[in-house]
């Protein structure tokens, strides 16, 4: 079996099928075996020198990668767009035009793997396609960075392949067929190419004729019909590229689901209500974990303000003002997420109270987040549910019974005799109808991304003036509970937006740290 699995860097795929238009916002999901031969050509006559890796070699490469198809394990994305006004030269005026840019959103971590099962490569074949896989910058267009590898084995379950593949059906699954573009087998071509000459059909691309039409015809050898760009291929009148033939794959019916699911839930349902809003951040450069309280008090000031310019005003749970005694941190958290870079790149914003649609509906309206005279990040709403429904997509909403510190720690309440950070956390904890930590563990320090950091590394102050603050050095502990826990799990001074935040994660303690 030949595998290879792609990472999308930018966390973005961009690619339109053969034959729609940009503006039918359409994405070809997963990206098609036409497409990742089509990218291997390109590499290979800009990046492989010809003189260590011939031509004879790398044609019979492509061609073993088009005679079998292949499978594919397809990870979760949302299907996503944008909306720009471009200039269109028009006579002596330039006309904007509203162009759509539909996107797969897919997180930079997760890996799309396309397996040939059959397929076997001899060792010169695999080193030249390990050269193309290292030298691949993107897939589709070129916003879409993407990073190939080949797999020297692979022992997972496919969720996408051809419609007479017959893999373990997989019950309460849903299915959809959807078309993708194969590269035709070179001896299928052959004798296509056969054909085409017997009737007439030269050797060139192209032939002008009066009134403007062309005549299509056929390349003579397949590595050239491949390699034709598709502006030459459109020039001649083809329909679709001549080396290449539509297969229909199955995938599951979620597997391009849209970024905003519907907010009112089905009739055969028991509604219940939205507790978590998920969001994405875009910018360069997005800002670092080490700022997430400056970054979650930013995300709850632009949406209070978003909600009352909707409807006038901001409900109590948004803004943590005007709450009864007895609330358990029932009002909105704003806790910034990193990616493996350690820079934030997506925003949750968790109401364990419930928020009404009027008010989800306003906050979708976040688009921007800036500083003052510093930089901005675009924002766009991904999805709204309950916590079970992003358990699988954002770490902070798993559950564990070991949780291992994200940002630091800092006491909401002053030391006293017999009340230090192993008292604060289990009262905390307790007051939040948590049970209480069986054990606590202090890191000396964790990593974000690839930098060490420690407490003092983080921004640990809120931008309020005059708010108390009893602890301003902060400390990483690990806490182990004595049952499993639901996420997510803030605690401590500035918990509301993202100070004191915690991931579950299981393992043993890490050299450097003492125990309590």
């Amino acid at each position: 079996m030949l595998a290879v699995a792609f990472r999308f860097l930018a966390g973005r795929y961009h690619a339109t099928p053969w034959g729609r238009h940009v503006n039918e916002a359409d994405v070809e999901w997963p990206p098609s075996p036409w497409r990742i031969v089509r990218a291997l050509v390109a590499n290979w006559h800009c990046k492989i020198d010809p003189s260590q890796y011939p031509v004879g070699l790398f044609e019979n490469l492509l061609g073993k990668l088009s005679e079998c198809l292949p499978v594919y394990r397809l990870p979760s994305v949302m299907h996503s767009h944008v909306r720009h006004y471009m200039p269109v030269r028009e006579s002596y005026k330039d006309k904007n035009s509203l162009i759509f840019d539909a996107f797969a959103r897919i997180s930079p971590e997760d890996e799309l793997i396309v397996a040939w099962p059959y397929l076997e490569l001899k060792e010169e074949e695999e080193r030249l396609l390990d050269q193309l896989l290292a030298g691949l910058a993107y897939l589709g267009r070129a916003e879409s960075w993407v990073e190939g590898r080949r797999l020297s084995q692979w022992q997972g379950h496919p969720n996408c392949f051809p419609a007479d593949f017959k893999p373990a059906p997989k019950k309460g699954e849903p299915e959809e067929v959807i078309p993708l573009l194969c590269p035709l087998a070179p001896s299928v071509y052959n004798k296509l190419y056969a054909q085409g000459v017997d009737h007439g059909v030269g050797s060139k691309i192209a032939t002008k004729k009066k009134g403007g039409k062309h005549k299509a015809s056929l390349p003579g050898s397949w590595l050239e019909a491949v390699s034709l760009e598709t502006s030459v291929l459109q020039a001649a009148g083809w329909s679709h590229p001549p080396a290449s033939q539509r297969i229909w794959y199955r995938r599951p019916a979620s597997s391009l689901a849209p970024a905003a699911r519907s907010l009112t839930p089905p009739r055969h349902r028991r509604a219940s209500k939205v507790t978590t809003l998920r969001f994405a951040f875009y910018g360069r450069p997005l800002p670092l974990l080490e700022n997430a309280v400056r970054i979650g008090e930013l995300a709850r000031m632009a949406l209070m303000r978003v909600v009352e310019n909707k409807q006038g005003k901001v409900p109590p749970l948004l803004s943590g003002h005007g709450l009864p005694r007895d609330n358990r941190h029932e009002h909105a958290f704003f806790l910034p997420e990193p990616d493996q870079d350690g820079h934030i790149g997506h925003l949750l914003v968790h109401v364990s109270g419930g928020l009404d649609e009027e008010t989800l509906r306003a906050m979708q309206g976040l688009k921007k987040l800036y500083m003052r005279n510093g930089p901005e990040w675009e924002v766009w709403f991904e999805g709204a549910g309950m916590i079970e429904d992003f358990s699988d997509t954002s770490p902070f909403m798993a559950s564990g019974k070991r949780w291992r510190p994200v940002t630091p720690y800092l006491r909401p309440w002053h030391v006293k005799k017999n009340f230090d950070t192993f008292e604060q956390i289990s009262k905390e904890c307790l007051l939040r109808a948590l049970p209480a930590p069986e054990a606590i563990h202090f890191l000396s320090e964790i990593k974000v991304g690839s930098r060490i950091r420690r407490s003092v590394h983080f921004h640990r102050f809120r931008s309020k003036r005059g708010l108390l603050q009893p602890d301003t050095h902060g400390c990483l502990p690990e806490l182990v509970f004595p049952e499993t826990i639901q996420g997510p799990l803030a605690l401590g001074f500035g918990s509301h937006y993202g100070l004191g935040l915690f991931v579950p994660v299981g393992g043993v303690v890490s050299k450097g740290e003492r125990m309590s």
